[in-house]
């Protein structure tokens, strides 16, 4: 007998009242109870707006204007935060300072320091500062953070304060960019299709191949993809062999162990539609905990679902330093999950070390195959 899937909880009292229950009763985090009340992240939290914790609700939100540049270069007065980017399969957790935020139209930067990100502000259409208690060790918490989402309630990026972080400096920005309108509620938009891949016999695959053989930057990629209509997979099935070998998805680990144990520093991308968050460094402590890879590390968290990886490739890109060597990792539906490479500046080759981790992981992967 099959069971059709929950009704959507549309009620914001309800969900409010949902939430409380879910959240004591079984610990569960904010994506987990949207996803049992059959209603987006976003939805879950708008639904608090105007909700008061001194009224003994467990969360409160309020609703932010939407000068997403203005609000992401405010941040460095909150001093360290810790910044948080994910997708379906994967979670990107930096602590650091938001220096050095630009934007031009619609694209950002935040590039002064350990938070290193792409914005892409089409993407987003909700925000909130939230706060929400919490028990820790028998004791009561208040956490404050500020989250954003898309038109369909997914959500995009957040940020959470430390304790070293500038709580005044929070409460200020929440006060300049608080939205005149705190209704509780938000509407969503359905989530749009991804754009169908033409047919491999449509592709100039010839040209696309000697457009990739001349490539001198690793950004010009994505205009590459552009420019020949590709996705980004079928781009890596389209690509010469000797620039894409398909890898063994079990060697992740592996390459995350290998990166740890010889102190090869790595640069981690995670990403969704409106947001690229990228780890530079070292990386040390790799643990597997039930269907997830994890990086718990001090400053630097990163939390992979393996069973929700369909296919990883070691990709080459030619640039004006060399070659370019990534790990990629995407889910079943064509996805990117994740993204790693040797840690490097433009000028400068790529590392050693790191080119030696992935190759000795794809021979190992052969074996295992073999």
């Amino acid at each position: 007998m099959t069971t059709s899937p929950a009704a959507p909880v549309c009620h914001t009292e309800l969900i409010a009242g949902e939430f409380a229950r879910l959240r004591r009763e079984k610990k569960a985090r904010h994506r987990d109870i949207a996803e049992e009340l059959a209603i987006s992240e976003g939805e879950l939290i708008a639904a608090h707006a105007g909700l008061s914790l001194a009224d003994g609700a467990l969360l409160g939100a309020e609703r932010l204007q939407a000068d997403w540049p203005a609000i992401i270069a405010a941040l460095e007065p909150l001093g360290e935060v810790m910044a948080l980017t994910r997708n379906a399969s994967c979670v990107h957790e930096k602590t650091g300072v938001y220096r050095k935020a630009s934007h031009n139209n619609h694209v950002g930067l935040v590039q002064g320091g350990e938070i290193d990100l792409r914005v892409f502000y089409r993407h987003w259409a909700h925000g909130f500062a939230v706060r929400e208690v919490n028990e820790k060790g028998g004791e009561q918490e208040v956490q404050r953070s500020l989250q954003f989402f898309d038109a369909a309630g997914n959500a995009v990026h957040k940020i959470f304060l430390k304790p070293q972080s500038e709580r005044a400096a929070y409460d200020a920005l929440v006060a300049r960019f608080a939205d005149a309108d705190q209704a509780a509620g938000i509407a969503v938009a359905a989530v749009a299709p991804a754009p169908a891949e033409l047919p491999d016999a449509q592709i100039d695959v010839a040209g696309f191949r000697a457009a990739w053989a001349d490539l001198r930057d690793t950004h010009a990629f994505f205009t590459l993809l552009k420019k020949y209509s590709v996705s980004r997979l079928q781009g890596l099935r389209l690509a010469e062999p000797r620039f894409v070998q398909p890898l063994d998805k079990s060697c992740v680990l592996d390459l995350l162990n290998d990166a740890a144990r010889e102190k090869v520093a790595i640069m981690a991308f995670v990403g969704n539609a409106g947001m690229l968050q990228i780890h530079a460094g070292p990386v040390h402590k790799i643990a597997v905990m039930g269907p997830w890879i994890n990086i718990l590390d001090v400053r630097f968290n990163l939390h992979l679902r393996e069973e929700h990886i369909a296919s990883a490739w070691v990709v080459k890109k030619p640039t004006v330093d060399g070659l370019v060597t990534s790990v990629e990792l995407f889910d079943a539906s064509g996805e990117t999950i994740a993204m790693f490479f040797g840690e490097r500046q433009p000028g400068m080759h790529e590392l050693c070390e790191w080119r030696n981790v992935v190759e000795r992981v794809v021979q190992e992967g052969e074996l295992c195959a073999a």
